[in-house]
Parts: C-alpha cells; structure tokens; sequence
C-alpha cells in the first residue's frame, strides 16, 4: 500500500539517507535532530511515524536505517533537488551559491512526470553546480571516482576542482572571490608547516587558502 509523504517526511528522509555514510549502520536521532535544527523529541516521533509507512527500520537506542522504499524516495528527493539547480544556473543564470533554497521548494513537486522531461531538457546531466552526483530514475547514482581532497593532494601536483563537499552560500561566495569554480586547474605549491594552509596556482595566478577551505575541495588528480 502507497502512502502519501508529506514535505517533512521527506525532508527526514533525505537527511537520514546524506547522514547515512556506512551500510547497515543506524543514524542517531541526536544527528537527524542536528541536520535538520529540530528536537530529538520531534525526530523520535517522525521516525515512529515513518517506521509505521515502512520507510525506515527504527529501534530505540540502535539508530534509524532508511528501508528500500524509504532510500528510493529520499534519491528521487534528492534527484529532483539537483536537476533544478542545473536549471537554475544554466537556464535561468542563477550564481551557484544562490540555488539551493529554491530548489529546497521545488524538490517536493510530485510529478515524477516533469522531473523526467526536465532531466530530458538539461540533457540528462550527471552532477548538479557544485559536482554532486545526480541519481537517476531508478535511484541509481554515479559517485566521484579517483578523487582527493585538495588537502590530501602531494605538492607540486596539478588537479582539477570537480566538487565542493560544503555548498553552504557563504562558502562559495569565498570561492568565486578566489577564482575557484568546477573544472579550475590547481597546481599544489605548498603547504606551510605553521596552520597547514596551502599555496596555489589558479590561472596562473598564484594564491593562497586555508587548510579548512582545501578540506572542502573534491579534486580529480591530472
């Protein structure tokens, strides 16, 4: 029997699946509750609620797995989510650390419809603005391969950014203010002993960041 799901309840489901980083091992309702800014209170009662439609497997004490409905309802959320995102920077010129929001609104339009006709449109693209992978129709999804943070990169090797793992707006604002966006070509300078910060070319520009930025950048060694 199909239930209907509501926003919320697939906003829980979307954070259980992102929060979700090793097989057959619960997420913590304190963690949902953090993810989401609500009270552990309010996650134990949705996950009960959840757990009666059959969309997460929920034991007190043992953390919440997202059952096989509850996985394909949080990928196709999260489909949806960044198939507009992809719209909104290529079609409609929207900055990349602008989207997000508005694409929170339209990942709960339900017509499975428009979503395959808006993947058509943009030609069935594999990875949103900010280099997540986009899942397809039949929840399938194609991760990053042979990829290393920036910090983790050897000095005096050449890579390329091909995806953030912080897509907060203040950060990519940071980001455009230095010149990095997916598909820059970094060359690793060096790292300074001192903070750990690094030293960059972009460009053939030479700058540089902080450990804390480069522990957010997703690079593809050249």
């Amino acid at each position: 029997m199909r239930h209907f799901i509501n926003h919320t309840e697939e906003n829980y489901l979307k954070a259980i699946y992102s929060l979700s980083q090793k097989p057959n091992q619960g997420v913590s309702t304190n963690a949902i509750a953090k993810s989401l800014d609500t009270k552990a209170s309010s996650v134990t009662d949705m996950m009960q609620k959840l757990a009666e439609k059959g969309l997460v497997s929920y034991k007190k004490y043992y953390g919440v797995q997202l059952t096989s409905s509850g996985q394909l309802i949080a990928l196709n959320t999260i489909r949806k989510h960044r198939l507009w995102e992809v719209f909104l920077v290529d079609k409609l010129s929207f900055n990349w650390d602008e989207v997000h929001e508005i694409a929170e609104q339209l990942e709960h339009i339900q017509s499975s419809e428009l979503t395959n006709r808006l993947d058509i449109f943009l030609g069935n693209p594999k990875f949103d603005p900010h280099g997540d992978p986009i899942p397809n129709s039949q929840g399938e999804i194609e991760n990053y391969h042979d990829t290393l943070l920036l910090s983790e990169l050897e000095i005096g090797a050449f890579c390329t950014l091909v995806g953030v793992a912080d897509s907060s707006s203040v950060f990519l604002k940071h980001l455009e203010k230095s010149q990095l966006k997916l598909g820059s070509e970094i060359r690793l300078i060096n790292v300074f002993e001192y903070d750990r910060s690094l030293s960059i070319e972009v460009a053939n520009i030479q700058r540089s960041i902080s450990n804390r930025v480069a522990d957010n950048l997703i690079v593809k060694p050249l």
